[in-house]
């Protein structure tokens, strides 16, 4: 396997954008193909069939790209189609719900672990599981928060709406006096700060994303993957539609990173 190849990258959207943007502060000298299925969000209101149809396609566009590992970047995605995937993959791939669940095991002190997510994620019950594999004994509480994702879509990361909804959706959740709290949605880590303003500074907050960049450099090292050339195009991105409407939104995200988004037809693959 080539080991300046880039890396894919997928969402279902815009969310997964947080896990390139972490991947890119980790580990800046490798290349990454990020492909969002904006013709079909969200996955959060389809089967687990129709996911891991998707997540099919999209990989066998990846591979055209030569990809040498695979990051899911979408936590209904991670959850639903991961370990299919990882069966019939002939390239690493990893998901931000392990990696998610793996630190918010380590980090609590008092095994009262609150999880926020969309609520397709909620109703999978992939983040309780993934946690009590990793602590037994931890109490998870989750918490559908599905108005987040169009708040942060709409680019109000610091308005009092949100402030105001996200007070209401994790109030249930103040009660049950968590010490940690996985924000369960790539779209989340936009708004860490209103979060961290209303939990307080005694609870953690786990960034997904952020972990899933620190599994994947130690899996490139491990695998001896890390790029040593970098290529002339460092960051590409596709989409299933919007391209525009993408590209503006990712530079929010990216600024001097997206430069422009192709659009393809996934269905295709």
């Amino acid at each position: 396997m080539d080991r300046n190849a880039p890396i894919g990258v997928f969402d279902s959207g815009i969310g997964g954008l947080t896990v390139a943007r972490e991947i890119i502060r980790q580990i800046p000298d490798e290349p990454i193909v990020y492909f969002g299925d904006t013709a079909r969000l969200p996955y959060g209101t389809k089967s687990k069939d129709t996911i891991i149809r998707y997540s099919r396609q999209i990989i066998r566009f990846l591979n055209t790209q030569n990809v040498k590992a695979i990051v899911i970047a979408c936590n209904t995605a991670s959850a639903y189609a991961l370990e299919t995937l990882e069966a019939e993959s002939a390239v690493p791939i990893i998901g931000v719900v392990r990696s998610g669940s793996h630190m918010a095991a380590q980090v609590t002190r008092n095994g009262r672990i609150g999880v926020i997510g969309t609520r397709a994620t909620v109703k999978s019950g992939i983040y309780e599981n993934t946690i009590r594999g990793y602590k037994p004994d931890a109490e998870v509480f989750s918490k559908a928060c599905p108005l987040f994702v169009s708040l942060v879509e709409e680019g109000l990361w610091h308005d009092s709406v949100t402030e105001e909804i996200a007070s209401r959706y994790v109030s249930e959740l103040k009660t049950k006096f968590i010490d940690t709290m996985v924000m369960g949605c790539t779209h989340y880590p936009l708004i860490r700060s209103t979060l961290r303003k209303i939990m307080g500074e005694n609870v953690t907050l786990v960034n997904p994303a952020y972990e899933t960049a620190i599994e994947l450099k130690a899996l490139l090292e491990e695998k001896g993957l890390t790029c040593q050339r970098t290529p002339e195009e460092k960051y590409q991105f596709f989409v299933s539609d919007q391209a525009e409407e993408f590209t503006s939104f990712a530079k929010s995200i990216l600024p001097e990173v997206v430069k422009g988004t192709k659009k393809i037809n996934i269905e295709e693959f």
